[in-house]
């Protein structure tokens, strides 16, 4: 239910998440903009509400809720959003806002336990809902089309998507309702006065229709704010920041993977310090098909990008020879591209910087944001590379979510082949050809994965999909070509949708073309005799199969 990658975005940065490490670096480029704090209470949809923001062309940031009253002062934000959260905001141990939040004079908006937080710190009442409580759609009445609401004069309701066990029993002095639901009778509130708001409902979500407007509402209408948050204004700034962090001397060094985000972090950086920047693109051997041509002409020849390629398919095909647990697969394929890179990159001389394609979520999932909460991921762009090179970090992605990266390649120029491509995995087809990985399975895995490719294009799919591909299992079957006995391995086509990777559905693709990808890999690839068509989602399953 995140933002589509067509969708319009704007962008953001955050300091608090950078965490000591990242301030050491100094990988990410600051910027001084208009700029909105959501400060999330272990929302399930927190990341969701900052995307909304951006696609506003508003700079925002994501911080935990725990942020002290100094901390939140120090960012001197023009507006505030307070995320949901799973807990009950009567409960002792349940997360509580910063002490004189409310007294800032800052516009501030509630959403879910936001608004429970705020209305009972300012003397409201929130209760258990029994009977009022709403799980899924429901429609909120417009009492007052004001404010938040403004976008909504003449409508007498409009559909959103609820989610609370608790609600609002009593309106806190000051606030008056703006909208009410069947279960929510203060389903939007506000303190007009103080620029204070409160809603019950998610309007992040896609399943609340015109929570766009229910957010640009308190943006524009309640806090004024101008959204210069753009492509254009990202560029400019980044590349001034990048030439002002090298210098007018230092080297730079690219590791190139051919993908979105490598691709548009070296254009960045190439356009600060032009030929002084390397890229190092290296052939692991579980590539696919074609795909060193692609890149050297996407990246070598349309942008001028200085780049050596590096074939190391060999020294990556022996390491995993014989080797079928797909940690191990991982593990190895990281510890060659070190080796690989680290040689070729001690061969260029006087070289002080690494570029990384970070993005945004990388910078999140690297640290807990939800008070107490485990950290969910710790993130190495090239794992050990800054450490063990002792070089320091160029990140010019670092404050982008992936469509917003698209956004910023298209204002580059880049080509909409590369931009749109879709993920490919660091480990390449090494886990996607389930069992032992050898040169002859890889070829057949190759040449049935193109197929996938070419029949998805031809359909009009490509771009719609976040990934489709093809498996190769070590499954054998008997099977019938001609009049011969077949006895060959099974190919599994997958394909998903999804904004964000976090979740995803298995695409429901029409039967014509299954039935034409299942004809041609059978027919044109010699070593498959039988096609099974993936329709698990994400979760229970993943999107790759290891």
């Amino acid at each position: 239910m995140s933002a589509s990658p067509q969708t319009p975005g704007g962008f953001a940065a955050s300091e608090r998440f950078r965490g000591a490490a990242g301030r050491a670096r100094g990988g990410a480029i600051m910027t001084a903009h208009q700029r909105v704090i959501v400060l999330d209470f272990g929302a399930q949809y927190s990341q969701l509400i900052a995307r909304r923001v951006r696609e506003q062309n508003v700079y925002c940031e994501l911080h935990p809720g725990t942020l002290s009253l100094a901390e939140i002062k120090a960012l001197q934000p023009a507006a505030i959003i307070l995320s949901g959260g799973p807990a009950s905001v009567y409960e002792a141990d349940s997360p509580k806002s910063a002490p004189g939040l409310f007294e800032l004079g800052v516009p501030i908006l509630g959403i879910c336990y936001g608004q429970q937080l705020m209305a009972q710190e300012l003397g409201g009442r929130v209760e258990p809902g029994g009977s009022g409580r709403e799980y899924g759609h429901a429609a909120v009445s417009v009492v007052s089309p004001v404010g938040i609401l403004a976008r909504f004069a003449g409508e007498a309701s409009f559909p959103v998507w609820m989610s609370h066990g608790d609600r609002l029993t009593s309106l806190p002095p000051g606030f008056e309702v703006l909208g009410k639901s069947d279960g929510a009778p203060f389903a939007a509130i506000a303190d007009r006065s103080r620029r204070l708001y409160g809603i019950q409902f998610h309007p992040e979500v896609s399943h609340t229709p015109r929570g766009r407007d229910v957010i640009a509402g308190f943006l524009f209408e309640v806090a004024g704010l101008t959204g210069d948050w753009t492509p254009a204004r990202f560029i400019e700034e980044t590349i001034a920041g990048i030439q002002q962090r090298v210098g007018p001397d230092a080297k730079v060094i690219c590791a190139l993977s051919g993908g979105v985000d490598s691709s548009v972090a070296a254009e960045l950086v190439h356009r600060a310090v032009g030929d002084r920047l390397t890229c190092i693109f290296v052939d692991n051997g579980v590539l696919r098909d074609q795909e060193v041509h692609e890149v050297e002409t996407n990246l070598r020849a349309k942008l001028g990008l200085r780049i050596i390629t590096v074939d190391a398919r060999q020294q990556f095909l022996t390491a995993l020879a014989g080797v079928t647990d797909p940690e191990r697969k991982r593990k190895i394929i990281g510890h060659q591209f070190i080796e690989v890179f680290d040689a070729h990159a001690r061969d260029l001389r006087d070289v002080s910087f690494l570029v990384q394609g970070t993005l945004y979520p990388d910078v999140i999932e690297s640290v807990a944001v939800k008070g107490q909460s485990v950290v969910i991921k710790t993130h190495h762009n090239v794992g050990g590379l800054p450490e063990r090179m002792k070089l320091k970090l160029v990140e010019p992605l670092r404050e982008l979510f992936k469509d917003e990266v698209r956004r910023v390649g298209e204002s580059l120029g880049l080509s909409r082949d590369l931009l749109w491509r879709q993920p490919f995995p660091g480990p390449g087809l090494a886990i996607r050809c389930l069992g032992e990985v050898t040169e002859e399975r890889l070829a057949v895995l190759r040449k049935a994965d193109r197929i996938v490719t070419e029949e998805i294009r031809a359909a009009g799919l490509y771009e719609e999909l976040w990934q489709s591909f093809a498996v190769l299992l070590p499954v054998r079957s008997v099977g019938v070509m001609g009049d011969n006995r077949s006895y060959q391995e099974t190919c599994a086509i997958r394909a998903v949708t999804s904004h964000d990777a976090m979740t995803a559905d298995w695409a429901r693709l029409p039967y014509e073309l299954l039935a034409r990808m299942s004809s041609r890999i059978t027919n044109e690839v010699h070593g498959i005799n039988r096609v099974v068509y993936d329709v698990s989602s994400k979760p229970p399953a993943t999107i790759e199969w290891e």
